[in-house]
């Protein structure tokens, strides 16, 4: 019973914690020495020897040895007549050493204690997963998806450490089950009430700059430099890259053979386009790359105003726009400009495909035009409100709101 519950979890503490030895000695010894101060008043003279791989504990209290009646320090001082009950070969002037038991603290004391040493054992481990991630924002990290929740998901690293990825912090399309690997960044990591919090991003562009670094040898050694990455987690993504090396060409290399080093990326990212485009000083060249695919006709600056107007044939303004307008918006986040996208074209009554609209109307609204054989902004507003509220599931007023947005482009 002399160890009960206390020197016995030593050797657990040290197995299954990721302690240094001379930290997690230096604990058990403070925690051992707080019970002697409070039976003993002090904890002078005493000698504490911890072998923590056998979850072995010796207390030894020293003591120099008197003539009888001239105790003054007790603590440190044991006359003649009880130093000889120790050892009868004992004199006067030498040191008695005397092994404390456990159980001569009583068992309160006992429990008491390793409360304390478990309540130490675990700051400490909650500092040590601080320490260790606290420098490491905007890396990697993988672990194992262990519980999802409404709002976020709780990831296992290798030690056992707990990681967070928010609902907010995942891609739409991402759908984890228990047990699943999950590679994301690390977002922020912040200590709250005494708890590491440590929470993990799979839709920063950092995300991504990390995985080109995995992928592409060229970035990882800084001969390819990413000049800025915006993103629609799950849509679409541009990189614009640049290196100082001519014999590189920096889109190739991020792109690869066949497109052999962006497929793993794309994979990871749930299958989001990426656009690698070569980073320029020129703000007309860097605005048409980022608007790629479409091709551009003329660009006019506003450079006060940090806004340009671009003009395209008819054909391309829908490439410009993109799906959900994901290709126009990146390409203002990427330059910094906002772009305004204007129809080149001496037909003023030319046609509008509905597509181009894809800013300003809902996809799924435009689909259910398409449904019914309008595909151009001139053959719905050939129709009356009442034939396409008729003919699609759409209600009058949102038939009249489209209606006046296409109407706008022919005034």
């Amino acid at each position: 019973m002399e160890h009960v519950g206390l020197a016995d979890s030593l050797a657990e503490f040290k197995d299954f914690k990721n302690i240094d030895r001379p930290t997690l000695m230096s604990i058990l010894e403070e925690v051992f020495r707080g019970m002697l101060r409070k039976k003993y008043g002090d904890d002078e003279g005493f000698d504490i020897v911890i072998n923590v791989d056998k979850g072995d504990l010796e207390i030894w209290r020293n003591r120099e040895i008197v003539e009888d009646g001239a105790v003054e320090e007790p603590l440190t001082q044991v006359s003649y007549s009880e130093a000889i009950k120790i050892e009868p070969d004992f004199e006067i002037g030498e040191e008695v050493s005397e092994e404390i038991k456990l159980v001569d603290f009583g068992r309160r004391a006992v429990l008491a204690a390793r409360q304390n040493l478990k309540a130490k054992i675990l700051e400490l481990e909650k500092d040590e997963v601080y320490k260790k991630y606290k420098d490491r924002v905007g890396d990697i990290v993988g672990g194992e998806v262990y519980q999802i929740w409404k709002r976020e998901a709780l990831i296992l690293d290798d030690d056992g450490n707990e990681l967070i990825i928010p609902k907010a912090e995942m891609i739409p399309s991402d759908y984890f089950k228990k047990g699943d690997n999950v590679r994301a960044a690390i977002l922020r990591v912040e200590m709250i009430n005494g708890n590491p919090k440590i929470v993990l991003s799979r839709t920063a562009p950092v995300f991504l700059e990390r995985l080109f670094e995995l992928e592409v040898p060229e970035v990882y050694d800084g001969l390819i430099t990413i000049k800025n990455i915006v993103r629609e987690p799950g849509e679409r993504a541009k990189v614009a890259v640049e290196s100082y090396d001519d014999r590189i060409d920096p889109v190739g290399a991020c792109v690869g053979m066949k497109g052999s080093r962006i497929h793993g990326i794309v994979r990871e990212l749930r299958n989001e386009n990426i656009d690698v485009i070569n980073f320029t000083n020129n703000v007309q060249l860097y605005i048409t790359r980022a608007l790629s695919p479409a091709k551009i006709t003329s660009i006019k600056l506003d450079e006060e105003e940090k806004r340009a107007s671009v003009f395209m044939k008819p054909d391309q303004v829908s490439l410009a726009i993109g799906k959900g307008g994901f290709n126009i918006r990146l390409a203002s986040k990427l330059t910094e400009f906002e772009i305004d996208v204007y129809r080149d074209s001496d037909d003023d009554n030319e046609d509008v495909d509905l597509e181009e609209f894809a800013d300003e109307i809902d996809s799924w609204i435009i689909d259910e035009f398409k449904a019914i054989g309008c595909d151009s902004a001139k053959s719905v507003l050939e129709l009356s409100d009442a034939d396409l509220v008729k003919r699609t599931d759409l209600e009058e007023e949102t038939v009249k709101e489209v209606k006046r947005i296409l109407s706008a482009e022919f005034e």
